[in-house]
């Protein structure tokens, strides 16, 4: 598939399944079973300060900023269908912003040089055009600007609990490798009844873009969150996998 037709069917999904995914996956959550902005407080002060939301969804983590002071609050999205949920949520709640449907992939009307903070929660890694992306999302930042961005850890799509007659095998709590850490080749992987098309990229992939387009990586998070880490007895499948691996990742980096 080529780019163009791997955003179609990622906005097709999106578009018709976007009220299953209402609420989720939103700060204070950067991913499931993974420390919370409670926890890591990646963002600090955020009273008065600009901020543009990259795949913006339903519109909560917009909602959080909005509630914690944040001053002009932007949003872009692929999907109308989330747009007007996320449109809808801030109204309700006596906020607003502004929303534009676009891919992050284009040259977009948003102002340069004006954000304080860009983040994206589970968002960035739908991108065609890592370098591109990160390279737009570099010019709408103030000089010394924030972004921050979480999203599937690497490792969470390559490695699988072994299988046996096409079964999940999980008494011997056993994990295998899947596929390799160097495949960077886009997938397609079914979800309810349709399907979404990813691209599974290297750590190093995203720290070597980030330095390229003129960042600098503050922190780089990868763990898993406590109910996982100590839990005891029966677990469900995400859980156990997370006692031995991060399913998630984090960074964040400043504007040179």
């Amino acid at each position: 598939m080529d780019n163009k037709d791997i955003i179609e069917t990622n906005k097709k999904y999106w578009n018709e399944h976007a009220d299953l995914w209402f609420g989720t996956t939103a700060l204070p959550e950067y991913g499931v079973y993974f420390p919370t902005e409670d926890d890591l407080h990646l963002f600090g002060d955020i009273r008065g300060k600009n901020m543009l939301e990259i795949c913006c969804g339903s519109g909560h983590s917009l909602l959080y900023n909005a509630e914690r002071g944040a001053g002009e609050l932007w949003g872009i999205d692929l999907s109308q269908k989330q747009l007007n949920t996320a449109q809808a949520l801030l109204k309700e709640n006596g906020y607003s912003a502004n929303l534009l449907c676009a891919k992050m992939e284009d040259e977009l009307d948003v102002p340069k040089d004006y954000f304080d903070y860009v983040y994206s929660i589970y968002g960035i890694g739908w991108t065609t055009d890592l370098q591109g992306t990160l390279n737009k999302i570099a010019s709408y930042l103030k000089k010394d600007g924030t972004f921050i961005f979480s999203w599937h850890h690497t490792l969470n799509y390559c490695i699988a609990w072994s299988c046996k007659d096409r079964r999940v095998v999980v008494d011997d709590n056993k994990l295998v490798m899947s596929k390799s850490y160097f495949d960077e080749s886009y997938f397609k992987m079914p979800v309810h009844d349709s399907e979404i098309v990813l691209c599974n990229r290297k750590i190093s992939t995203y720290i070597n873009a980030l330095a390229k387009a003129g960042f600098f990586v503050e922190q780089l998070i990868e763990a898993s969150d406590d109910t996982a880490l100590n839990s005891e007895g029966e677990l469900d499948l995400k859980a156990q996998k997370a006692k031995m691996l991060p399913l998630s990742f984090c960074i964040k980096a400043r504007k040179m």
